[in-house]
Formats: C-alpha cells, structure tokens, sequence
C-alpha cells in the first residue's frame, strides 16, 4: 500500500486521508514512521460533525460496515475521489450509498 501511495503522489495527485483512518494503521515504531513520512504530504481531514453525522447514517444502511469504511467512504463521496484500499470487499458493501466512489484494490 505504502509504494502505491507514493506512486500516486510522484504523479502529482492530492491524497486526502480521513483522520479516523489513522486510528487504524498508527502504532507507533518504525512502521509508523514511515506513515508519519507519507502524511506529511498528504492532506490529513478532520472528523466534522457534517461528516460524522452521514458516516453514521451510512452505517445504519449497511449492516456490519464499520465506523472507519463508512467515514471513509462518506469522505469521498463528498468530494467526489477515489478510494484506494486493500480492504476492496468491506469498501465495496457501502458503494450502493455511494454509486459515484470509484474504488482500487491494492
């Protein structure tokens, strides 16, 4: 995932990472280290109320989605992005809400 990232940025494309999705991969140590390295070009989204509050109601339509797939997909519907993931098959239950997410397994 983290070459596929920075492929994406060396081609000069915006990645925007929804600050939830950091409760998920940081660990502190050398890992995150280098996602401290990679976020540090990357735009790091805040969770507003508007987005908690559709993340939410995107969870109550899929049952099982989780709190971060939904803020992750609500965040990209809103500004009309791609997701990359290497989570291809939970992202992908929530598309029905989200017709306009265009998703890329890694």
């Amino acid at each position: 995932m983290m070459l596929h990232l920075k492929d994406i940025q060396r081609r000069g494309e915006e990645l925007t990472v929804p600050s939830a999705v950091l409760v998920e991969v940081w660990r502190g140590g050398p890992r995150s280290a280098r996602i401290a390295a990679l976020l540090q070009t990357c735009i790091i989204e805040p969770l507003s109320e508007g987005l908690a509050r559709a993340s939410g109601e995107a969870i109550s339509n899929v049952p099982g989605a989780s709190v971060v797939d939904a803020i992750v997909m609500t965040s990209a519907a809103l500004r009309g992005d791609r997701v990359i993931t290497s989570d291809l098959e939970d992202l992908d239950r929530l598309r029905s809400l989200f017709p306009a997410v265009r998703l890329s397994g890694v």
